[in-house]
């Protein structure tokens, strides 16, 4: 356990310094997500939206800005060419759970500029924090856990740039629709009661997800 816990903590590291040095998802999300929210600005203007509108809106702006910055983590192996050494030195699951690391690093760091400027740009009032806070870690594990098996597949692929978003929004359906939801209730200052249906299908779907990713990354990272 202990080999297998510094195996993934070295491909974590390794591409937490890649990205640090490089700054390619981390330009790409955050030039996505001001372009985005600027344009939502200047579309509302001085109108009043709806909180089931402002949650939709949040959700766009980061499902979108995640389908264009990650799924990179294995591209970026592949156009390197260290694929091969990976394979020859790190097992599948200790990879796995590197780059699961280190994409969920990068979703919470994108949740968090994406709400506090939407709060900031567009005046939206938050009733319950907590919640919130709660649903964004949530709905980072889910994105997460998608993005990163999704990643491995189309690494291999030749037409790698249109894929990830084209294979992600259908199985992302389930998350999106409670996430928006369970969005909507912590804007209005609904109680985790109130979320309760919307939280247990984020926590079903996150937890069915990294379990199939990890159960199918062997047969993905090998192939």
């Amino acid at each position: 356990m202990t080999d297998w816990l510094v195996g993934a903590w070295a491909v974590f590291q390794k591409d937490v310094q890649i990205e640090l040095r490089q700054r390619v998802a981390l330009n790409m999300l955050g030039l996505f997500v001001l372009t985005t929210l600027a344009l939502v600005l200047f579309a509302v203007g001085q109108e009043t939206l709806a909180p089931a509108v402002q949650s939709a809106l949040l959700w766009i702006v980061i499902l979108f800005s995640a389908s264009i910055g990650l799924g990179r983590a294995f591209v970026s192996e592949a156009e390197a060419g260290t694929l091969l050494l990976l394979q020859l030195h790190v097992r599948g699951s200790m990879v796995f759970a590197g780059k699961l690391l280190f994409t969920v690093l990068l979703v919470l760091g994108l949740n968090v500029v994406a709400v506090s400027l939407f709060v900031l740009m567009l005046d939206v009032s938050v009733g319950a924090p907590g919640l919130l806070v709660g649903v964004l870690v949530l709905g980072a594990l889910g994105l997460s856990g998608a993005t990163t098996l999704l990643g491995a597949l189309i690494a291999r692929a030749r037409q790698r740039g249109p894929l990830l978003p084209v294979l992600l929004l259908p199985v992302l359906m389930p998350l999106l629709l409670s996430v928006v939801e369970a969005t909507r209730i912590a804007l209005t200052g609904g109680t985790w009661r109130a979320a309760q249906d919307e939280v247990l299908t984020l926590i079903g779907f996150a937890g069915t997800t990294i379990t199939a990713a990890v159960l199918l990354f062997d047969y993905v990272w090998q192939e």
